[in-house]
């Protein structure tokens, strides 16, 4: 777990949750589909201010194209959610891109899918069809990740328990942040919210009470697969 995952702040926009899925960062990849190019973005988000800033940026750079289409789902409890066909027919472009995002069970993420007009009608069910496959290509390019809620738990000992809390953490798997030497070991760990208080009884039970353990911050910490 410690090579798979990279600590990063809670975002401010955002409740705290135990976990939810977004994606990693800004992908793009590209699909051709009688003739007409159809091209996802993705990108995560923290606010809606965010995701029409990123929705704008590539309507400026495609602004030749046919149709740039969006959504977005942001919130705790995907409170926000916004399309737009931009000019498609309704219900062919937006609707089944901001499908695409609920099916994979994402949050705060903005997607666009650009179309550069070959030539071709597509119909109505091709047009949704090619939406969707558009967004899952930019999405999966973007690298779909959990942010999962950690607790900061910071343990001072004397030099003598460190060997025994050192193992133990590591037969656990715990994830660690920073170790100070000085005249103490301070140990940093990190184990999820919801296990941070059994966490503290567990470590105080090996420390045998000699330890001087500390809650700190919750954050969340990005892993490839849910934990």
């Amino acid at each position: 777990m410690r090579a798979q995952a990279a600590a990063i702040m809670n975002k401010g926009g955002f409740g705290m949750l135990n976990r939810y899925k977004t994606v990693k960062q800004f992908g793009i990849d590209e699909i051709v589909i009688k003739k007409s190019r159809f091209i996802g973005h993705a990108k995560p988000v923290a606010t809606e201010e965010e995701a029409i800033q990123f929705i704008e940026s590539i309507k400026k750079e495609h602004w030749s194209a046919t149709h740039n289409c969006s959504a977005y789902m942001i919130g705790e409890r995907d409170e926000i959610q916004k399309q737009s066909d931009d000019g498609e027919p309704s219900g062919t472009a937006g609707k089944p891109i901001l499908e695409v995002i609920k099916n994979q069970g994402l949050k705060n993420v903005a997607v666009v899918v650009t179309r550069y007009f070959g030539g071709i009608m597509l119909g109505a069910g091709g047009l949704i069809r090619a939406y969707t496959d558009g967004a899952v290509a930019g999405l999966a390019a973007a690298v779909p990740v959990y942010q999962v809620l950690h607790k900061e738990v910071m343990i001072e000992i004397d030099y003598t328990w460190h060997g025994k809390v050192d193992n133990e953490l590591r037969n656990r798997n715990m994830l660690m942040g920073e170790t100070l030497f000085t005249d103490k070991v301070t140990l940093t760990c990190l184990p999820l919210a919801e296990e941070a208080d059994s966490f503290i009884a567990w470590m105080t039970d090996v420390t045998q009470g000699q330890g001087i353990i500390l809650p700190g911050a919750e954050r969340y910490i990005e892993h490839t697969e849910q934990p």
